[in-house]
This record gives structure tokens, sequence and C-alpha cells, in this order.
């Protein structure tokens, strides 16, 4: 990976972190349903005016695969949103944001049952210091943990399962179309299936304008320009590399939170944050450039010694 590739990989996660942020903001005023789907109909809008614009073919893949889309729309954008923006209620941004970072031994756990994929020791390994990370984040977390904040907690880790499964779904049943399909696709068939929820629990109340501000944000920024940076990383760098991203959206929402919104989060998720980490290196076979140019320069240094 080159340093241009590393740093749209960071600016990435600096924007999915503030997805949290913007959900915490947005969530209390607009309630789980509503957000969800102006978040992703506007997305696939913008999506749409995108795909046209640069004239790529979208429409004909995605008629022939409509009841796929809907599959994939339900299980990687409507649940998990859902789940995460009704948590949120009840979590800290922060503390939202580290609960999802066990995506990928989610879906490392569903790919070894449903496709069979070897679920090596390294991987379980993985696994099980990730669910000590998840403890450390739950355990010693300033947040009483009440019965509205378990089933909070009990939620992202569905919305992880959920990103887990959808992920092995589009890998097996997506193979072969492009990446602007597949996201117009997945939001257009959450926004779908959402905007008669919308209709039937909508919003009470007046909207206030850092609310309304908030759902623009998540849809444009966290939704739809996230798309495109991470459509052309992973043709660039791989979905492996991509994974790593993981590894930078809770930091980069614990910062957002810290700067914006003052939420207590406290040292117990800050420790479970980075046993998490550490659990995704060995899940994913990351390799972390800063720890790799480390080795580099030691095994220099010890080959030709001053």
């Amino acid at each position: 990976m080159t340093r241009n590739d590393w740093l749209q990989l960071t600016l990435l996660g600096a924007i999915w972190g503030a997805s949290f942020v913007f959900i915490s903001v947005a969530a209390p005023s607009f309630g789980a349903f509503p957000l969800v789907a102006a978040r992703v109909l506007l997305a696939a809008f913008l999506l749409i005016i995108y795909g046209a614009v640069t004239r790529q073919s979208f429409w004909g893949e995605m008629i022939k695969r409509w009841k796929l889309f809907l599959v994939l729309g339900i299980i990687n954008s409507a649940i998990p949103f859902t789940l995460i923006t009704t948590a949120e209620l009840e979590l800290p941004a922060a503390m939202a944001a580290i609960l999802n970072a066990i995506t990928p031994f989610c879906a490392a756990i569903v790919a070894a049952v449903w496709l069979g994929v070897p679920f090596t020791a390294r991987k379980i390994a993985g696994t099980l210091l990730g669910l000590v990370g998840v403890a450390f984040v739950v355990g010693l977390s300033p947040v009483p943990l009440t019965t509205p904040v378990i089933l909070a907690i009990l939620m992202m880790v569905g919305a992880s399962m959920a990103y887990g499964t959808g992920a092995n779904v589009a890998k097996v049943k997506f193979e072969g179309v492009s990446p602007i399909t597949l996201a117009i696709g997945q939001q257009l068939a959450a926004g779908i299936v959402l905007l008669p929820l919308a209709i039937l629990f909508p919003p009470k109340g007046e909207l206030p304008l850092n609310a309304i501000l908030a759902v623009i944000a998540l849809a444009v920024l966290s939704t739809a320009i996230a798309y495109l940076i991470s459509f052309k990383l992973l043709v660039r760098i791989g979905a492996t590399n991509m994974t790593t991203v993981t590894l930078l959206v809770p930091f980069f929402s614990v910062l957002w939170q810290a700067i914006f919104l003052n939420d207590p989060l406290g040292i117990g998720p800050v420790i479970g944050l980075l046993i998490i980490v550490v659990s995704l290196v060995l899940i994913t076979g990351t390799k972390l450039p800063f720890i790799e140019n480390l080795i580099m320069r030691r095994a220099a240094a010890a080959k030709n010694p001053a």
C-alpha cells in the first residue's frame, strides 16, 4: 500500500467514525426508522446521480438481481443501521463504535459456519481476545448497566453480526458486480423496506436544525462519499487491506466524541479498544505499516551494526 492509500484509508476511518456522532445527534429527534430511511434514500439518490454523471451502467444488473439486492439491503444496511441508531439512544457514540469493531470476527464466524472457511488457531485466538475486549468495553464503562443499556449492547452485537453476514453474502452472491451497482442497489433496497416503517413511526415533534444537518451529513459524507472512497480503495488495495479501516473507526469516534459531544467514556472502553485492535490484527492478518517499518529498521540495523 502506498502512502496515498493509507491517507485515504485514514480519511475513510475518520468519516465512518464521525457517523456515530451524527447518529447520536440526530437519533433522539428523528427516531430510528425515519433517520435510517432518510440516510439510505438520500445516499442512493446521490449515488445514482454520480453513476449517471460518470456514465456507469447499473440499472440492468439491479433489476436482474432485485431479490438478492433486497436481501443484501436488509442484512447489510436496514438491520444494522436501525440497530445502531436505536442503540445510540442509550450508548455514547464512542462506546457504540468500539462495540461495532467486532464486525470482522463476526464475518469470520459466519464464513466458517456458512462457507466452510477454515477457522484457524490464529482466528480463534483473535476471536477470544476480541470477546475479552468487548467485556472490558461493557464491564468497565461508566455507563450504568441498566436493562435498556444491556439491550442496546446486544443491538450493537446484532448489528456487527448483520454486517459480518452481509459481507459474506456480497462476496458469494455478487461476484463481478460493479461497486457502484452494489452500493446503489443495497441502499435503494434498504430505503424501500424502511420507508413504510418511517411513515408509520414518524418523528415526534419539531426537528431541530442540528438534527437535520446531522442526517444530511450522515447520508452525504458517511454513506455516499464514504462508499465512493471505499470503492476506489477496494480496487487498489484489496479486501483484506480494506479491513484495517475497522481499526481506525473507533479511534476517530472517540476523538470526535471528545471534541464535539463530551460523552462519558472512561478507561475501560479505551483498554477494550486496544484489545479489540490486537484481536482484529490476529483475525485479518493485517500488517500495520508502523510495525512493519519498525521490524524492517531493526532487521537492517542487525545486518549492518554500527
